[in-house]
């Protein structure tokens, strides 16, 4: 039975975290751009990476940061992956020496076909995998979603990475998003909150069980 990984994006609050962790989360995502409603600083991302138990990783999600910016990151927070949600290339991503989501936003100019998508994925070859998001001005959190037949060439790439799916999923509508495209994980934020950064409990067990319900079907 395929298990697909969850990861819950834009925590801002302790309780909120203890509740994904208790819920089973496999990742939890602290976002450091500046103009996100989720942004932290440096004091509170670590007191909230410092919460959480073995086997449960930390991502810190950053737009187009800059290299120092970065290091302080990696210095006070210590994260276990790195998600790049800007435009950086397979460069920049390398230097930090950790390993690293880099995620395309679809739709947006360039990655409009399936083709273009699949040519700028395999630019990043060296990322732990590659997260397929929604295009939207502020790069991500949006709540909307994309066509997921845009993902069919990668599906057939034996060299593709591992793929996380996000962009406006939610409890009803994740059990068909992994039934369309049996992703390796899935990344949620805006479908698990009642604003931004303000995470519900019983949308996060919703979307868990929903996940787990798929994972059981039959393909």
């Amino acid at each position: 039975m395929q298990r697909t990984r969850i990861k819950i994006c834009g925590f801002t609050r302790e309780a909120d975290l203890d509740a994904a962790v208790a819920l089973g989360v496999d990742a939890v995502g602290l976002v450091f751009y500046p103009r996100s409603k989720r942004c932290l600083s440096l004091e509170q991302a670590a007191a909230l990476r410092r919460r959480l138990p073995p086997f449960v990783s930390a991502v810190a999600l950053t737009v187009n940061a800059p290299a120092d910016d970065l290091e302080r990151i990696i210095e006070t927070v210590r994260p276990d992956l790195l998600q790049f949600h800007g435009d950086e290339s397979p460069e920049h991503c390398l230097r930090f020496g950790l390993p690293y989501l880099r995620a395309f936003r679809v739709g947006a100019p360039g990655l409009g076909s399936p083709e273009a998508l699949l040519e700028s994925c395999q630019r990043h070859m060296a990322a732990a995998g590659w997260l397929f998001d929604s295009h939207s001005a502020g790069y991500g959190g949006s709540g909307r979603s994309f066509d997921w037949s845009c993902l069919s060439l990668l599906a057939h790439s034996e060299r593709a990475r591992p793929a996380v799916l996000s962009g406006g999923l939610h409890a009803e509508k994740v059990f068909q998003a992994i039934a369309e495209v049996r992703p390796y994980a899935l990344d949620v934020s805006s479908g698990v909150e009642t604003s931004p950064g303000i995470k519900c409990p019983i949308k996060m067990q919703q979307f868990i069980q929903q996940v787990r319900l798929a994972d059981a079907a039959p393909e």
